[in-house]
């Protein structure tokens, strides 16, 4: 097994590789010249000649890409076109942001997902199974955006209990920083867990017909050990997959939900970069979320050892 981390590792460098170059080549398609964007369409000739000219807009494309790639190796990953600030300042003032909702709708959602899942597959057919049945459809089904504005309304205009929009970071004040947002994270939470919920219900039935659980009900073993110690355990592999997979999408920014409770995260960044043609924000949001998809992979593999130890003499 560590030989199979160890090659995963090593496949890093051309990934991120392979990402850099579709990143940069893509939108070089997108339509609209950021020096014409940037200069204002009624400015001077010379002066849109000049923004190319600082930006190497003028050079081919290879050549911009190669003096962007030797700027990121040394950890440089160029200024913002439209705010005129370091990407890499830029990048983690919105990063913890993100990092904090992405943390705690994960939780949410498997705190919410796999015990319903698990719940559903140990009674199955029973009107338990049917109503986490329900549940997880109505998860799915229900917009982030719209569930958003209904806590705001319940929560925050009628009850009063929380915040209705904006952000405290943890460091400023912790309290104010959950109270901002508890909501926003329960939203992203909630379209999970039913995806976990149904992919755990499935695990788990497939787990609960293995000779091995019958065996151990067999030995006269309880029905909770044998669901938690032996079905649940086999069952989970999946699940970490999809847990990563999914962490890894709401690292990349919710942009609906960060609009609607006005949470400044990678979404708003990545959005902005892409209308007014930032292209060095992102290419680096974009690269970094790809190292992050990255790393998180790398943990759902240590986590498969954990979970089962048959792989770890694979």
């Amino acid at each position: 097994m560590r030989g199979r981390l160890g090659i995963r590792i090593l496949q890093v460098i051309p990934t991120l590789l392979l990402v850099s170059m579709l990143v940069f080549g893509l939108q070089e398609l997108m339509p609209g010249d950021p020096a014409v964007l940037l200069a204002g369409e009624d400015a001077n000739p010379t002066v849109i000649a000049q923004i190319r000219k600082e930006l190497w807009l003028d050079r081919p494309v290879p050549v911009q890409y190669l003096h962007w790639l030797s700027g990121a190796l040394h950890g440089n990953l160029g200024y913002s076109w439209r705010l005129r600030e370091p990407v890499l300042q830029l990048i983690g003032q919105k990063l913890p942001v993100t990092m904090q909702l992405s943390a705690m709708a994960i939780v949410f959602a498997i705190g919410i997902g796999v015990p319903m899942g698990v719940l559903s597959a140990v009674k199955r057919d029973t009107p338990l199974d049917w109503l986490a049945n329900a549940v997880g459809l109505g998860g799915l089904s229900i917009p982030t955006f719209w569930l958003g504005i209904m806590m705001i309304l319940f929560f925050s205009v009628d009850l009063g209990w929380l915040p209705p929009s904006g952000y405290v970071s943890l460091a400023r004040n912790w309290e104010r920083s959950l109270a901002t947002t508890i909501m926003p994270a329960f939203v992203l939470g909630n379209a999970i867990a039913a995806v976990l919920m149904r992919h755990t219900r499935s695990a788990m039935l497939q787990a609960l017909s293995q000779d091995y659980v019958r065996t151990a009900r067999a030995k006269g073993l309880g029905e909770w050990v044998v669901v938690m110690r032996h079905a649940l355990r086999n069952a989970l592999i999946p699940v970490v997959t999809l847990g990563a997979l999914e962490f890894g999408a709401l690292l990349s920014g919710a942009v609906l939900t960060e609009q609607v409770f006005s949470i400044p995260g990678f979404g708003k960044l990545i959005v902005d970069a892409v209308f007014n043609r930032d292209y060095p924000v992102v290419q680096g949001v974009v690269m970094v979320v790809a190292a992050l998809y990255i790393t998180l992979n790398l943990i759902a593999d240590i986590l498969y050892i954990i979970i089962n130890p048959r792989l770890r003499a694979a």
